[in-house]
């Protein structure tokens, strides 16, 4: 059973939380009806996902038995069946997608995107530099406009910026993290560091750090955000995304381990403190 976990890899769910964000920045989180069409589009999505991971594992059972580490992986250690892995993929996209008719038709046909999309990434683009890491954040704004469509909410075009950026910068350090592995182990987890080097990778995690923060602050003195909000103070909750930023930054450039975002915010205790920081200062903020 553990090894069935595993394969679903129930800790990226963390990334799906986005999904709430349009109800949180729009005053709705205490909706209890939306809450609950954007916990059903959430629990979709999760499950959609979880058939989704399997399917890349599935596809790359060869290179993941030559990782040092994706050898461990259910599939490429032989733990799971590759018939057992085609059956709960199956099971888990048929109940994803079922469950996405709930909220409404929107929201499957963007769970339906995202599939297609990340079908595309498995067999081809993520072995195209740049392209492979916008792909990446691409799928966080699915998860906003999932979001959106499940709890009512217009998204403005603060929320779509900051969390492009931020899933770039997040992107970038996977990348890095990739390729230091290469470096040290001269084992290529991924044809796609052919075309990086660690020059450009922190020159480009240095800008998108920096434009994030420059966009957020922007988004905190904004009128129109300031006369949503009804808060004119949002601008306390930027240390917050300062030290947030440059902790993930010191655990990409000094500790060498921003492999997965999701585990390092698993581990971080900084890191959930700053973040559990920000959630608060803003809800006492706004609410």
């Amino acid at each position: 059973m553990t090894n069935y976990i595993k394969l679903l890899r129930p800790h990226q769910y963390l990334k799906n939380l986005f999904i709430f964000m349009p109800l949180f920045f729009g005053l709705k989180i205490t909706d209890m009806h939306l809450f609950f069409n954007t916990l059903i589009s959430f629990v979709s999505f999760s499950l959609v996902a979880s058939s989704i991971y399997i399917f890349n594992d599935y596809h790359d059972i060869a290179d993941d038995r030559n990782h040092p580490a994706k050898k461990n992986r259910p599939l490429a250690s032989g733990k799971v069946s590759k018939k057992s892995a085609v059956v709960l993929m199956a099971v888990f996209w048929a109940a994803g997608f079922g469950i996405s008719f709930i909220p409404g038709s929107g929201v499957s046909l963007l769970i339906l995107l995202y599939v297609a999309m990340n079908i595309a990434y498995t067999l081809k683009l993520k072995h195209i530099a740049i392209i492979d890491i916008f792909i990446i954040a691409t799928g966080f704004i699915i998860r906003l406009f999932v979001g959106s469509q499940s709890g009512s909410v217009s998204l403005s075009m603060w929320i779509i910026v900051i969390t492009f950026l931020l899933a770039l910068f997040l992107a970038l350090a996977k990348r890095r993290d990739d390729l230091i592995l290469y470096l040290e182990s001269g084992h290529k987890a991924r044809k796609v560091i052919e075309g990086y080097n660690v020059e450009f990778l922190n020159s480009a995690m240095v800008v998108m750090a920096s434009v994030v923060i420059v966009s957020y602050i922007m988004y905190t003195i904004s009128a129109d955000v300031v006369a949503k909000m009804h808060s004119n103070r949002l601008y306390f909750t930027v240390v917050f995304v300062i030290m947030g930023l440059m902790r993930y930054m010191q655990q990409t450039l000094v500790l060498k381990n921003s492999s997965s975002p999701t585990e390092v915010l698993m581990k971080d205790r900084f890191l959930q403190l700053v973040i559990a920081g920000w959630l608060l200062t803003f809800m006492l903020l706004i609410y």
